[in-house]
């Protein structure tokens, strides 16, 4: 068969299945199972594809089918200007947490030699790009599940962070290592009533623990204030994501606990998104 021709007849199983990106997950499944990239496709759209290839692909495009995230499928993820190793153990980094590194960024132009906490950690991704992107930055990031920190120490080690960075398994309620200029979280912030509304390729394949944030949607934003306030040095800024209605509640936890709210910023589809403090 037809490279160009299996891939349209891949995109026709998935739209059938109510798959909206389906022309251009056919596409990623096929760059998979060939182990090429588009530009290749494109330009060898005529080439007759093998049998084990072909069997590879229709296996990929079954389970898309079925909701799996391409993701989980392909074994990595963008985020920002990296390429994460990802697997069903961790959260999949999603373009909206990048204003957690975008907002960092910002705020940490002019300075050096900081440290930075990632609270629950997953993939790695929020840690290891600030300190890709600052060369004397380091910081610790921690995790409750161990499969999450062994795939952030993979990523780690693809980007050579292995003597800035250190990954520990820890829930953040016993941590109680070192002091910080900076802490980063993107913590479970769904309502448990609300987990039954989302899409079938989050709620059925990525992780329950890190969706799940409790009746309110804040047990665990609640720990993370908490427990940041201690850990942060004096003038230390927290980042944290948060859902699109939670501005309000989010801001009343902050300022109980003695943190001056910078801003709020919100994601591409104006929905509030993440939250900076400062230690005060």
């Amino acid at each position: 068969m037809i490279l160009e021709k299996v891939i349209l007849e891949g995109s026709s199983i998935l739209k059938k299945n109510g798959i909206k990106t389906s022309r251009l997950d056919s596409e990623i499944l096929m760059s998979k199972a060939i182990n090429k990239d588009r530009v290749f496709m494109i330009l060898n759209s005529n080439q007759k594809l093998e049998k084990k290839s072909l069997n590879c692909f229709f296996d990929l495009i079954k389970k898309r089918s079925i909701g799996t995230p391409v993701s989980y499928l392909t074994g990595k993820k963008d985020f920002w200007n990296n390429e994460f190793q990802i697997s069903k153990n961790v959260l999949i980094p999603r373009p909206d947490t990048e204003l957690i590194i975008q907002e960092a960024l910002k705020l940490t132009k002019n300075k050096n030699k900081l440290r930075v906490l990632d609270i629950g950690t997953g993939s790695g991704c929020l840690i290891l790009t600030i300190l890709k992107e600052k060369k004397n930055f380091s910081g610790i990031g921690i995790d409750i599940s161990e499969k999450c920190l062994n795939l952030a120490k993979i990523n780690r080690d693809d980007f050579a962070l292995g003597n800035r960075v250190k990954f520990l398994k820890s829930d953040i309620d016993n941590f109680n290592y070192g002091k910080y200029d900076l802490i980063v979280s993107n913590p479970p912030y769904i309502k448990k009533i609300d987990l039954k509304y989302l899409e079938r390729d989050v709620i059925n394949f990525e992780p329950f623990i890190a969706l799940n944030g409790g009746i309110d949607g804040l047990s665990e934003i609640r720990k993370v204030i908490y427990r940041s306030f201690k850990l942060l040095k004096s003038n230390g800024k927290l980042i944290l994501e948060i859902g699109f209605n939670q501005k309000n509640d989010v801001k009343k936890l902050l300022k109980k606990k003695g943190f001056y709210i910078n801003e709020v910023v919100k994601d591409l589809a104006k929905n509030n998104r993440c939250i900076i403090s400062t230690k005060i």
